[in-house]
């Protein structure tokens, strides 16, 4: 989220473009319900960035770093310009120029030229690029075993409210 400029109030823009007004959101909540808010706020950011972060995991399998994951799996729905890559990436288009020239030694991106804008190239992966891409996708979506030890009603109200919340 970002502040407007000139805006000295706790009003956002989230990546959606959506504005949120902070301070009247807390401002309707009680406490209990806030202290309660918190605790569950700090103990998802416990379980995914340090018991269950599987950027490491998936580094590893793919002996490779997750930002040249991240590029995979931006690339994976299909062919992109490095300047469009760099957007999705939300790098500059030097870095993102690096990361695809490894993942071209590598085998699993290739550059082909622009069907329409000859001065322009696109970046697409090759076979092994999608199976990669694959394998990431697997390894990152897949719960962890103390997710699926809960009991289904626990499974389902925590996917409602997961639900509500990105909704």
């Amino acid at each position: 989220m970002t502040e407007r400029p000139g805006d000295e109030t706790d009003r956002r823009v989230d990546d959606a473009g959506v504005q949120r007004d902070d301070a009247a959101a807390h401002a309707r909540v009680d406490d209990a319900t806030a202290q309660a808010a918190t605790r569950a706020w700090q103990g998802l950011n416990t379980l995914l960035m340090d018991r269950h972060n599987r950027r490491k995991e998936v580094a590893e399998a793919l002996g490779m770093s997750f930002s040249r994951i991240r590029a995979l799996r931006r690339i994976a729905p299909g062919p992109l310009t490095l300047r469009e890559l760099a957007q999705r990436l939300g790098a500059d288009p030097p870095y993102t120029t690096v990361i695809v020239d490894d993942l071209v030694r590598r085998g699993l991106a290739e550059r082909v030229p622009h069907p329409v804008d000859r001065r322009a190239k696109l970046v697409r992966l090759t076979a092994e690029g999608e199976a990669a891409a694959e394998r990431a996708a697997a390894i990152l979506s897949a719960p962890p075993a103390d997710l699926l030890a809960l009991g289904r009603e626990d499974i389902e109200a925590l996917d409602r409210v997961v639900a509500k919340l990105l909704g």
